[in-house]
């Protein structure tokens, strides 16, 4: 119960306990009189607010997305990835030319001449940033601690732990998700449900909506996933239609999948199933009728799955009066990043579909009235290395992120530039990489997340319940609000 940890008093962590002693049979009247007075409810929220998470899977190449374009660090940055000294590309490096139609102008330029463009098939994502509506958070990463690379190095893993299970896909994906390698069965944005249960006591089956893979991001203590698809709600295919042509066979069905039963077990399962079939209902219904969301996204008509994911948060967006909801999280995602080859070829079709999807879901949530209401953001397993491995790059560490809303700081990045180097021939370039041109992260996911959780409307004091290794980031670490604020939200 965390008596001699008063910090970890929170409401997430009474929304913790609360659930676990329910799951028991054990809730106490006690904790049933502080719900009842309002003590597990997170943030009273009269306003809408939706973080949308758009998940890069396989693990985006950095250096090919946000690329280094001042002359010293290109031409580095080409030497490096086989394109010799000139400026022409080759190898996995892009050729400079290429890059001025994407050529990112922050209103306050970066130290030492740096700068960067998108990758050529992102025009939009700069279109965005140039305009104000979307910023760079450069060599973001799992971190337990800050690290140096001397420290990265050292045999002293407890006074300077890592992150678990480096350069594995499926782990990593947990721990940007969950801080907790995979089997983590808690995410983050999960999290941020829980609290935002009471802002939608109508219908808080629809505070977190996974239009992607089944992760682990959106599990709460209570909050729970409602899947969907590009179509709608998910249906329950022996029960959409007639079973065996007979109408009467189909009602009687689902009359016999949804009564209460004497079976725990089974009263259980008919009672989730009762449960999705009115959820389908609802989101249904609440969907029906609402003005077209799609011009914006026939603006980009080719085939593009992230983009329909996208179209339908961009309805279910639209869809909140209906659904009485005033906090949501979503996942969308795009798989296919794992380029240990033909890096330059895919990861073009790659981010076109990336830059196309969020250009055309910001477009659409202005057309909406909520552009500063909905910030959507990326995430990926890992950045890549710098390094060739002929054709491709392999698995990497740091990587640079995007945010995209009317309430984001655009036209900045955020962090510091690291060096395009694989020698760490100086002090400030050992800080940086820890072989192959793999960047150790500068900015944590934690103080990346918790820039977006305070937006949503997270108190400071609930943070520490939510990102667990955000206490040790910040200038003042034994404070119990753990103040890691990046600055990028307004």
């Amino acid at each position: 119960m965390h008596f001699i940890q008063p910090a970890r008093h929170t409401r997430r962590a009474f929304l913790r306990r609360t659930g676990q002693l329910a799951l028991t049979g054990a809730a106490l009247p006690l904790a049933l009189n502080l719900a009842a007075m309002g003590e597990a409810a997170a943030f009273g929220a009269t306003d809408y607010k939706a973080l949308v998470c758009v998940f890069l899977s396989g693990g985006n190449d950095y250096a090919n997305t946000v690329v280094t374009y001042d002359d010293p660090s290109y031409n580095a940055y080409s030497t490096i990835r086989g394109g010799g000294a000139g400026q022409a590309g080759g190898g996995i490096a892009l050729g400079k030319a290429s890059l001025a139609a994407t050529l990112l102008n922050p209103a306050t330029p970066l130290a030492d001449g740096r700068q960067y463009a998108l990758h050529p098939a992102m025009s939009g994502l700069a279109g965005l940033f140039n305009a104000g509506q979307a910023a760079v958070q450069l060599n973001v990463g799992p971190l337990v601690v800050p690290l140096s690379r001397a420290q990265f190095n050292s045999k002293d893993r407890k006074s300077y732990p890592l992150p678990p299970k480096l350069f594995s896909h499926n782990d990593q994906q947990s721990v940007w998700q969950s801080s907790a390698p995979e089997g983590s069965r808690v995410g983050w944005g999960g999290n941020l449900g829980d609290l935002a249960l009471s802002s939608n006591a109508g219908n808080s089956l629809f505070t977190c909506i996974n239009l992607s893979a089944n992760t682990v991001f959106l599990s709460g203590d209570s909050a729970i996933a409602y899947r969907m698809n590009t179509d709608g709600a998910v249906k329950i295919n022996s029960l959409a239609s007639s079973v065996y042509g007979s109408s009467a066979v189909n009602q009687a069905m689902l009359e016999l999948v949804q009564q209460t039963r004497s079976h725990a077990l089974e009263n259980e399962y008919n009672r989730v199933t009762a449960r999705a079939i009115s959820a389908q209902g609802t989101v249904t219904g609440a969907l029906a009728g609402l003005p077209a969301t799609n011009a914006p996204f026939n603006a980009f008509p080719a085939s593009n799955g992230l983009a329909d994911q996208l179209k339908m948060v961009a309805r279910l967006i639209a869809a909140r009066g209906n659904l009485g909801i005033k906090r949501q999280v979503f996942l969308v995602g795009l798989g296919g990043f794992d380029l240990h080859d033909n890096l330059i070829t895919q990861q073009s079709t790659l981010l076109g579909l990336v830059s196309n999807a969020m250009t055309a879901f910001y477009n659409a949530t202005a057309a909406l009235g909520v552009a500063k209401q909905v910030t959507a953001f990326t995430a990926s397993d890992f950045g890549r290395t710098l390094t060739s491995n002929g054709d491709g790059s392999d698995h990497g560490w740091g990587s640079h992120h995007f945010m995209v809303g009317g309430a984001v700081k655009g036209k900045a990045f955020y962090g510091s530039p690291p060096p395009v180097s694989l020698g760490n021939t100086s002090a400030a370039q050992d800080q940086w990489h820890v072989g192959q041109g793999r960047l150790l992260p500068s900015t944590s996911v934690d103080q990346y997340a918790a820039t977006l959780a305070r937006w949503f409307g997270v108190a400071d004091s609930e943070l520490a319940g939510i990102l667990p290794n955000l206490k040790n980031f910040g200038p003042a670490a034994s404070r119990a609000d753990y103040p890691a604020n990046l600055g990028f939200m307004a």
